[in-house]
């Protein structure tokens, strides 16, 4: 394939059209926000049969495997070597690191305590996207956000009974680097299609995720089960591949605060799964969160920068 020539106009264009239909962005970033929302359920299944470090190793080249393949067919040629560098973050914040430091975490952690990193990402991710690409959004925006962010970490802790555990620095670092990788995902998606950034930046992380796949395999035993192997399908093409083309499609579409708010509802979505695929049990307050949060994402969505 070759170097993708800085003249090159389609791709440009292509996604300045996306970036005028602010309502199929908002869609394609609530899709993503679904495909996340099962991903710590996944991993816990994933967990009955792999071992942590496995199982990201395995989910990683399975998801790379199939973003090459959806390249080479379509013929795609290189990035421009200025992007590699975004590219990279992209690939160590969503890649490789938020999927190890959660996953490493679910194993002394419950899924509804995880969620606690969820319900921060939205307004990590915003400011974030200030810093880096310059966004602006208005004081309404911000206590919007704040107030579902709050909102949602109070439900969490609640679920999980108030405790800190152990594995509370694993997700707060999993927090910034997802947050990273967001960002900077949502910068290239206004500059080249969003399928091509997740799919890029899978293909960058092989060369790591290969050989990290066949010591970790030599290490961890290994047990195939049903839910284990529909939990690593699923992060592979779920999560790690389909869940980030719609949501870097969205940013690009609605801009990187706006999108990044709809994940307020993410954390409310896991414990749904959590009860009907996991057997967790969740209190009366989840009704009254949700409607707490769906006002929050409104305003969020109609405050103007």
């Amino acid at each position: 394939m070759r170097a993708q020539s800085s003249a090159t106009a389609a791709p440009a264009i292509a996604v300045t059209t996306d970036a005028e239909r602010p309502g199929l962005g908002v869609l394609q970033a609530a899709l993503g926000v679904t495909a996340f929302s099962l991903t710590f359920p996944a991993t816990a299944w994933g967990l009955e049969g792999f071992g942590p470090w496995s199982l990201v190793a395995v989910r990683s080249v399975l998801a790379a495997l199939i973003a090459g393949a959806c390249l080479l067919v379509s013929r795609v040629p290189l990035p421009d070597r200025r992007h590699w560098a975004g590219l990279a973050v992209v690939g160590a914040g969503v890649v490789l690191g938020f999927p190890l430091l959660t996953t490493l975490a679910l194993r002394t952690s419950t899924t509804a305590h995880a969620a606690v990193v969820v319900g921060l990402l939205p307004l990590t991710t915003a400011l974030l996207s200030a810093l880096r690409v310059g966004t602006r959004p208005s004081r309404t925006f911000w206590i919007a956000a704040l107030a579902g962010a709050a909102a949602v970490v109070a439900f969490t802790v609640q679920q999980s009974g108030g405790a800190l555990t152990t594995a509370d620095a694993l997700l707060f670092a999993a927090l910034l680097v997802c947050a990273a990788g967001y960002t900077e995902g949502g910068r290239l998606a206004r500059i080249m299609p969003g399928w091509q950034v997740i799919g890029w930046a899978l293909v960058l992380c092989l060369p790591l995720a290969v050989p990290l796949t066949a010591v970790a395999l030599a290490y961890e035993p290994v047990e195939l089960t049903a839910h284990s192997v529909t939990g690593v399908l699923w992060l592979a093409a779920g999560s790690q591949f389909l869940g980030l083309v719609v949501w870097y499609r969205g940013m690009a579409a609605i801009g990187i605060p706006k999108a990044s708010q709809l994940q307020l509802a993410q954390p409310l979505l896991t414990l749904v799964w959590s009860v009907l695929l996991l057997g967790e049990h969740l209190t009366v307050a989840a009704p009254l969160t949700a409607a707490a949060v769906l006002v929050c994402i409104a305003v969020t969505q109609r405050a103007r920068g």
